[in-house]
């Protein structure tokens, strides 16, 4: 799995001009699932995710994790975070997962999350996403497992 993580003030995703997700502080979270992920992956990545310390404390450190500060994850479905740009100028998404095996390592990763307490809100799995986010920071890293 791949994860790009973005520290965010606000977001939300739209679908058909109607927000499906919409949270305040946290983070929103593209979702990459490649053939060999596993739910094991899914649980790793959550864990990480909830626990990630890039929110600042009172001494403007990043000592807080998501968690600490009470944040929210907006959850979108990302298969290009597979896309290879290596060779030509057309990526290759061949190491991205299909579908069905895709979706349902996205919704458990989605899943593990919410029972550490984490709220999710996400985008709609496979459809054409306009996502709008406050980059807080900003604050991007890439996780894999």
């Amino acid at each position: 799995m791949r994860l790009v993580v973005q520290r965010s003030k606000e977001a939300n995703v739209t679908v058909d001009g109607k927000i499906t997700g919409s949270i305040t502080k946290g983070f929103v979270v593209l979702v990459g699932v490649t053939h060999e992920d596993r739910e094991e992956d899914a649980a790793f990545l959550a864990g990480k995710v909830a626990n990630l310390r890039v929110f600042e404390d009172d001494a403007g450190k990043m000592n807080l994790s998501l968690m600490d500060v009470g944040g929210e994850v907006l959850s979108v479905s990302q298969f290009t975070l597979y896309g290879d740009c290596r060779k030509g100028r057309r990526p290759n998404f061949m190491e991205a997962a299909k579908p069905g095996h895709a979706s349902a390592i996205y919704d458990a990763f989605n899943r593990f999350l919410e029972e550490k307490g984490v709220k999710v809100e996400t985008g709609v799995f496979g459809a054409m996403m306009d996502v709008q986010l406050t980059n807080d920071g900003p604050v991007t890293l890439i996780i894999e497992s």
